[in-house]
């Protein structure tokens, strides 16, 4: 059973190792890493709260019965695996709860703006919306779309809109909305994976900058072009799905600063964090998998199919 507690464990050190990827690793090297990580230790977690469910229910004299127990359950003291049985089982349904109600609110987003660019004629991906509210975003879909209201056109200069329109393209290219959708669903797996969300939307903006900056050739547009979309946004509240990545998502004055300063390379930093995020993976996965396995053993045990 401890094993089984190691992966509700690690996930809550994954959020400071990601912040500090993102520096140390640059933007893209730093998506696909923090993302596989979150990919392991949320399944890792997942099948542990899984375990420990059942665990408990096979304490339960009905239940073990219907599970052709012919012995007890070994495990640990009773007062100690049924809080911890009921305690996943809330985190579990929670979680799906959660994910549910997520992916309907998500889905209907989605809905209305793919339904509301199809209905508008398109320039190349271009779709413009008129509106007076300020926004664009990169929608994806068959096929993708940039989709930018009337208000945020009015709002930059001609150079600036290409700056725009070249971070969008980023986004659809390299399928970032894939990596919010999975970093979505990972944050309901365990509460610690949750502040993991914002890094990896982080991760996705800060790589569309680098993309755009090299498109236009011009690091300092591309600042300038991200710094005022997001004032032109302000407070508002968009409607846009929360999947499809926009060029004002995140702490802008951070990715702002990033562009404007030269990039640094620190290939033993880079090294470091890597490492510590594959152990992160590993040590989680690791026991996870030899936890489910001794907990599967210990039901054969009880089932009487194989000796202590």
């Amino acid at each position: 059973m401890i094993l089984l507690l190691v992966p509700l464990l690690v996930p809550f050190a994954l959020g400071p190792l990601a912040r500090r990827s993102l520096d140390r690793l640059g933007p893209v090297a730093a998506l696909w890493s923090v993302t596989l990580a979150l990919v392991v230790l949320a399944a890792a977690s997942v099948a542990s709260l899984g375990a420990l469910v059942l665990t408990g229910l096979l304490k339960v004299p009905f239940l073990a019965g219907l599970g052709e127990l012919v012995h007890p359950l070994r495990t640990a003291s009773d007062l100690v695996v049924l809080p911890a049985a009921a305690a996943a089982t809330g985190v579990l349904t929670v979680g799906a709860w959660t994910v549910v109600r997520s992916a309907l609110r998500q889905f209907r987003a989605f809905r209305t703006a793919r339904s509301q660019a199809d209905r508008r004629p398109a320039a190349g991906d271009l779709c413009v919306i008129e509106s007076p509210h300020p926004d664009a975003y990169a929608l994806p879909g068959r096929p993708h779309r940039i989709v930018v209201t009337t208000a945020m056109l009015r709002s930059l200069g001609a150079d600036e809109r290409e700056a725009l329109f070249a971070h969008e393209r980023a986004h659809n290219a390299a399928g970032h909305h894939r990596f919010l959708v999975v970093a979505e669903l990972a944050a309901h797996c365990h509460p610690g994976l949750r502040s993991v969300r914002a890094t990896v939307a982080l991760a996705a903006e800060r790589a569309a900058d680098e993309a755009a900056a090299v498109v236009v050739g011009d690091r300092r547009l591309t600042a300038r072009a991200i710094a005022r979309a997001a004032l032109a946004i302000g407070e508002a509240r968009s409607e846009r799905p929360g999947f499809a990545p926009a060029a004002t998502t995140g702490p802008v004055p951070q990715r702002v600063a990033a562009l404007l300063s030269a990039p640094r390379r620190r290939p033993r930093a880079a090294a470091r964090i890597a490492v510590l995020l594959a152990a992160c993976a590993v040590l989680s996965a690791g026991a996870s998998g030899a936890g489910v396995i001794e907990f599967h053993h210990e039901v054969e045990v009880a089932q009487g199919e194989a000796v202590r």
